[in-house]
């Protein structure tokens, strides 16, 4: 396992100016209320690097630095809060376990970076993470320019290392891959679970803990995101967290729920008939939908740029919905206008890994960039009906729809990594009463 968080830091540290320092630091543990904190997650730029996983920890790469290029800061052991708290690897354990150079206390930070930032041109540090380093390493930099009658060389160049790393996370190794295809496989066991669990008067919640209970048992201990679990008029709410309502007989639920596994997300929805059977109109718009993620995956393969899966997505509900008459004038007008995005108003899907939005640019130099072997990502299309949208048929009201599956780009097209998550009208409705 080390040796891959080595070579990463190794493909690293080639990747920045000469002379230069890079600094990560750990996520923040957060409280929940008063006495009682959220479970801990490291921060995944961190753990990418080093697969450390314990709070109150930085990491320095030197990679000009003839013996200690890779430096960790950590909590000292400490029999008494190890009783409370759980054990810590200590500095003696950051070296042997992690394979760091040297390792010093979390608690000498202040005091010893300054001399180990000394001489360094350029510092790289994360733009974006919020874990608040920039402040310190300012504080890093004054204390070096005070210094500077006695000789002392403080860093020249702040610059920002997210560019450089989401690029590499953007690429997934073998070892990731393997870890995502489990992530899939968990989630596409809770996804059928629920479906078999599913029953007119069961409460959002009770379905979401089939989920909570198939991710925990496979080894999943968290979900990657906030699960959507949306019945009725709520299934056309995109962010829909509450999942307190009561399922009722001849609507349908959308939940979009996926687990965490080792740090690997997966991000499915299914919308299925609460009763197990979809009434015309529902069928209906699932079939624009299926179309739409169709026709969508097909467009994925290396070399296509990555906005035709959406345009294409668009292209096909919008001849969906002007079949049925949700929508009226030409294709090419609506299109234009935008007149589709009170249907369906997000774009087709997101890079997924390490974070369920994962790291990665979608255009380069102003253009939607090519899609390469490695990438991983979402194909989610979707339309939704709230019953508040004025002149259409109360038939279509309260039905919204998404299809959404992990798809993975490989040498020649993609890899389905969830190809067993019930998807046709008839595969749901046959779960569902099964």
């Amino acid at each position: 396992m080390q040796s891959i968080f080595s070579e990463r830091r190794s493909q690293l540290s080639e990747k920045v100016l000469e002379d230069s320092a890079i600094i990560i630091s750990s996520a923040s543990v957060k409280s929940r209320i008063s006495d009682t904190e959220y479970a801990y997650r490291q921060d995944s730029n961190f753990y990418y690097l080093s697969g450390y996983e314990e709070p109150e920890s930085l990491l320095l790469i030197r990679p000009d630095h003839d013996k200690e290029k890779f430096v960790m800061f950590c909590r000292e052991r400490d029999p008494l809060r190890e009783q409370w708290d759980g054990f810590r690897t200590g500095q003696e354990g950051a070296i042997e376990q992690y394979g760091a150079d040297a390792a010093h206390s979390i608690n000498s930070i202040g005091e010893m970076m300054p001399s180990l930032l000394e001489g360094v041109k350029n510092i790289y540090f994360s733009m974006s993470a919020p874990c608040g380093v920039d402040l310190k390493i300012s504080d890093w930099i004054e204390s070096i320019r005070k210094n500077t009658r006695a000789g002392a060389e403080p860093p020249q160049n702040l610059l920002s290392l997210d560019s450089i790393l989401h690029e590499m996370r953007l690429i997934k190794e073998d070892y990731e891959m393997n870890l995502m295809r489990q992530a899939a496989n968990i989630t596409t066991e809770a996804h059928v679970r629920a479906m078999q669990a599913v029953t007119p008067g069961m409460f959002e919640y009770q379905l979401e803990a089939e989920y909570l209970y198939a991710f925990n048992k496979n080894g999943a201990r968290s979900p990657a995101y906030n699960s959507i679990v949306g019945g009725g008029n709520n299934s056309c709410i995109l962010h829909y967290v509450e999942n307190n309502a009561e399922l009722q007989d001849g609507d349908l639920v959308l939940v979009d729920a996926g687990c965490e596994y080792q740090y690997y997300a997966s991000d499915v929805t299914r919308t299925f008939p609460v009763n197990g059977k979809f009434s015309p109109e529902q069928k209906e718009i699932y079939s624009i939908v299926l179309e739409a993620h169709k026709q969508s995956m097909e467009e994925a393969k290396p070399g296509n740029k990555w906005n035709l899966m959406h345009e294409k997505s668009v292209e096909v509900i919008v001849e969906g919905l002007l079949s049925i008459g949700l929508l009226k004038g030409t294709k090419e007008e609506i299109i234009e206008k935008g007149e589709y995005s009170k249907f369906y108003m997000h774009r087709i899907g997101h890079w997924l890994g390490m974070d369920v939005h994962d790291v990665g640019s979608y255009k380069r130099d102003g253009d939607w960039r090519e899609l390469e072997k490695g990438m991983v990502m979402t194909v989610e299309p979707g339309i939704y009906i709230l019953d508040s949208i004025e002149g259409i048929d109360d038939k279509w009201k309260g039905i919204g729809v998404r299809i959404e599956d992990d798809i993975a780009i490989t040498d020649s097209g993609f890899e389905l990594l969830t190809p067993d998550v019930p998807r046709t009208i008839e595969e749901v409705e046959q779960t569902v009463q099964g």
